[in-house]
């Protein structure tokens, strides 16, 4: 049955200036211009005899008639949204993209990789390692791993793991010039950082250790500083300090030798901050998510 529609790109025109009330702020959205915002939303009610905005000195204000009808027509683009990405994921059903922070991709993900391989023959995975947070339909992202509080609105996330925090070095430095036995000997050891790149008091640090350690004599500034949790805790493997590093991510550098826990203690991160595999909701049932959802589980189960 045909359907007598407006042009499509009138309609979105419509739909981002009415959400924003600024035909410069939907002209950002589409990037267009705001005069092309202008004259799209002019042919619209022109071909439909009705106006849609009141056009005030300063300000933009929705008509009767364009209230009524912004709620159906964002519905009808995110259902469109909706059926798109569908489409592209049965389209690419041969592979998953997965983002996730680099040093969780390099120091526990990329190890046991193989094992999904094997697993599943016929669905490749695209690793995105980034440190940024992405948009899953712009940048074609069907499942993430993020470290932090849980709450991702609009997104499923279920908690991978967690782990406490603790200082880990190389062997070597237990039995140097300057042997390692007890948290007073970090006096004479390099503290190695990591620079946190996340908007939270709680992120552990050299500071919180020692003040749950009872050491309140050390400079906890001093010492190198590195970007990623990766470069940190291989400064730490070649013996050039102590690290501070999350039980997950060192679980193969310990059960390999390369690293060792010098003391028997841990700082737990408040709010339960931990690893969580974060999904679109209206993809978290595809056959592929699952799969890479189950498997990830799996070998959480395993470590």
């Amino acid at each position: 049955m045909a359907r007598n529609l407006p042009p499509l790109n009138s309609l979105r025109a419509f739909e981002a200036a009415a959400r924003h009330l600024s035909f410069t702020k939907a002209a950002e959205e589409l990037h267009v211009t705001p005069a092309a915002i202008s004259h799209q939303i002019k042919a619209l009610e022109e071909q439909l005899g009705v106006p849609l905005f009141r056009r005030l000195t300063r300000a933009l204000r929705l008509t009767q008639a364009g209230q009524a009808a912004l709620p159906p027509l964002r519905d009808g683009f995110d259902k469109l949204a909706d059926a798109v990405d569908l489409l592209r994921a049965h389209e690419e059903s041969g592979a998953i993209t997965v983002s996730l922070d680099p040093s969780f991709a390099a120091k526990w993900l990329v190890p046991r990789l193989d094992r999904f391989r094997a697993a599943h023959p016929d669905l490749d995975v695209r690793l995105d390692a980034t440190e940024k947070l992405v948009d899953f339909q712009r940048d074609n992202v069907d499942l993430a791993i993020r470290y932090g509080g849980g709450s991702y609105p609009g997104l499923e996330a279920e908690r991978l793991i967690g782990g406490e925090t603790f200082p880990v070095c190389s062997p070597k430095l237990l039995e140097g010039p300057e042997p390692l036995a007890q948290p007073g000997d970090l006096r004479r050891h390099t503290l190695i950082h990591l620079d946190w790149d996340l908007e939270d008091v709680t992120a552990p640090t050299w500071r919180m250790w020692l003040l749950a350690a009872g050491i309140h004599d050390i400079d906890f500034t001093r010492g190198p500083v590195f970007s990623m949790t990766s470069l940190a805790l291989q400064a730490a493997i070649e013996g050039q300090g102590l690290a501070l590093a999350s039980s997950i991510l060192i679980a193969d550098d310990l059960a390999a030798g390369r690293l060792v826990v010098p003391f028997d203690l841990s700082v737990c991160r408040p709010l339960d901050f931990a690893y969580y595999i974060v999904v679109p909701k209206r993809t978290a049932d595809l056959p592929k998510v699952t799969a890479f959802r189950n498997w990830l589980l799996g070998e959480i189960a395993r470590t």
